[in-house]
């Protein structure tokens, strides 16, 4: 019996638009990510529900170890924005009164433990470069924020367990 070879998987929000699929599609391409299967959230789920915009499915630590590599730097920079223009919530049309709604985050997930790495659109350039050099295994539970104050990346619930 072989192994399937591994896969990147994009779970959108409806709202995201296809000009932007198609550029996180590129983006993951980009860096050498698996091949990558798009699908989108069900119809009858609202945005209240699902507090991303975006849920990476890959196999993670290859890829994050990637991203430091000096041949896929212009790929890493189209990433990053790629992460921010995302996360960053849509206007309302002009002239409508529609909500102000608050930006989601996309998640990376590691394929093979779960674990989630959370990606804000506000990042600095220190998050994304400590990025690179994370190492997994130094976490048991998920999910991963940067902690802005400390300048690295954590988990709370596994600072809580101990």
């Amino acid at each position: 019996m072989t192994d399937a070879p591994p896969r990147a998987e994009l779970l959108l929000d409806r709202e995201v638009p296809e000009e932007l699929r198609q550029e996180l599609v590129a983006a993951f391409d980009g860096l050498g990510a698996p091949p990558v299967r798009v699908r989108r959230t069900l119809v009858h789920r609202g945005a209240a529900d699902i507090p991303w915009v975006v849920l990476a499915s890959l196999p993670l630590q290859a890829f994050l170890s990637g991203l430091g590599a000096e041949a896929v730097k212009d790929a890493y920079e189209a990433f990053k924005g790629v992460v921010r223009r995302t996360a960053r919530p849509a206007s309302p049309a002009p002239g409508t009164l529609g909500e102000a709604r608050e930006a989601r985050p996309m998640l990376l997930r590691d394929a093979a433990t779960g674990l989630d790495v959370v990606l804000e659109p506000d990042l600095p350039a220190e998050a994304y470069e400590s990025l690179t050099t994370l190492d997994l295994r130094e976490f048991a539970v998920g999910p991963l924020h940067y902690d802005r104050a400390q300048g690295r990346w954590r988990s709370v619930l596994d600072e809580a367990a101990g």
